[in-house]
């Protein structure tokens, strides 16, 4: 019975101290936390200590002083210091950085700091401007500097970097640039709590060397003749000249402004758009018939077969009954014919805008993610980056064209001229 007892109540305590006794796994776990926390902590203090017994080293040598110490040698006195973080991998140390009277205080520390500092902003920059939201930007540089980057951050540097792209919008076009594309592109943006369209006119130029250059950029309410002047004059009073053709779609008051601000240069209408207008007149079933008929017509030799080749679609059109479509091509053919003034070997990159097309697709794709921009200004801002960013890459860089046919033809001409 005792045996029983003792076998029943035993074996009680025996389970209530084993559930009162605390893991000991856990208990190592925790220690061993605490002590990698202070061993840090020894190491952030070491390295600062030793960081900064090295600038008041680097400040006794530029002073050739120590500190109060009287001497004819001295160069230089101090005048206290200013405080700066620095990231190490033992974390984050605060330095106190010697300033001089007469010289400023530089080091190989500072300058390291200094190149890294702008690297993770022009890293940031750059991953914002190629279409990296902000969310992405803060899971990237956590995952890469073991800091995440708030949304405010991202927005300060962007206002950085924002200064700088105005600048770059403004400054001066050097050089002459025979060829000029122009196109708009329509975005979002939202005004007295609604939500409407804002026109943003861009320009690209080909200069004498052959090499493709970002114009402009600016905000039109509309693609119509003032939003035209508009832009036409912000390009010519920084410096552009030497234009003699334009390529562009028939946007509205396009080609009188182009007259008024750019009185020497040709029109040439973009045989692409000019086809996809024609087609909203034409049904589906015979897109395809009329496409290859409009090839024709820019496939001919002359400027002269050319227009007969026209001439026969316009009548073809009508035999088929597509009066419209017969109609459109009869009044804006000839608008499309200008490039066949120019070099053999340009007219396949004259006669339409897909060059600057490119580019607007760029903008697009990296606006696609704002969606409706809260004024203008943004909007702008953020379509003039992604260009700043483009003439930074190849796409300038590489010679687009030839451009000593051009030369040659200009120097026949106006030889002929003087004889």
């Amino acid at each position: 019975m005792a045996g029983s007892f003792h076998s029943r109540y035993g074996g009680s305590r025996e389970m209530d101290e084993t559930r009162t006794r605390p893991d000991m796994g856990e208990v190592i776990q925790i220690e061993e936390a605490r002590i990698r926390d202070h061993l840090g902590e020894m190491v952030r203090g070491t390295v600062e200590e030793a960081l900064n017994a090295m600038f008041d080293a680097e400040a006794e040598r530029l002073c050739g002083a120590a500190r109060y110490e009287r001497t004819e040698a001295r160069r230089d006195t101090r005048a206290g210091h200013y405080e700066r973080k620095l990231e190490t991998r033992a974390g984050s140390v605060q330095l106190k950085v010697p300033k001089l009277r007469r010289q400023t205080f530089e080091t190989a520390i500072i300058e390291r700091y200094q190149r890294r500092e702008t690297s993770v902003e022009e890293a940031l920059i750059e991953m914002y401007l190629a279409g990296v939201s902000v969310r992405r930007v803060e899971d990237i540089t956590e995952a890469l500097w073991g800091t995440r980057v708030s949304p405010s951050i991202v927005s300060a540097l962007n206002k950085k970097i924002y200064a700088k792209i105005e600048e770059w919008r403004n400054r001066p076009i050097a050089g002459e640039h025979p060829y000029v594309f122009l196109d708009g592109i329509v975005m979002k943006r939202t005004w007295a709590g609604e939500v409407r369209n804002v026109s943003l006119l861009v320009a690209i130029g080909v200069n004498t060397d052959g090499y493709r250059e970002i114009l402009g950029i600016c905000e039109g309410a509309k693609e119509d003749k003032s939003g035209w002047s508009s832009f036409l004059r912000h390009l010519v009073d920084r410096g552009l000249k030497g234009v003699e053709l334009i390529i562009s779609d028939a946007c509205r008051g396009l080609v009188e402004s182009i007259t008024e601000y750019l009185p020497d240069a040709r029109w040439q209408r973009c045989v692409v758009h000019f086809y996809r207008n024609v087609f909203s007149h034409v049904p589906t079933g015979k897109v395809r018939d009329v496409t290859h008929m409009l090839k024709a017509i820019h496939a001919q030799e002359s400027r002269e077969a050319a227009r007969q080749k026209a001439r026969a679609v316009v009548d073809e059109l009508r035999r088929q009954r597509l009066g419209r479509a017969a109609e459109l091509v009869d009044n804006g053919f000839e608008e499309t014919l200008t490039y066949y003034s120019f070099p053999d070997s340009h007219w396949i990159k004259l006669r339409t805008n897909n060059p600057l097309e490119r580019v607007m697709k760029e903008i697009r794709r990296r606006t696609r993610v704002v969606g409706a921009f809260p004024d203008g200004q943004s909007c702008l801002n953020l379509a003039a980056a992604r260009l700043r960013h483009i003439a930074g890459t190849q796409w300038s860089t590489r010679r687009y064209m030839n451009m000593e046919p051009l030369r040659m033809a200009k120097a026949e001409t106006y030889g002929a001229a003087v004889a």
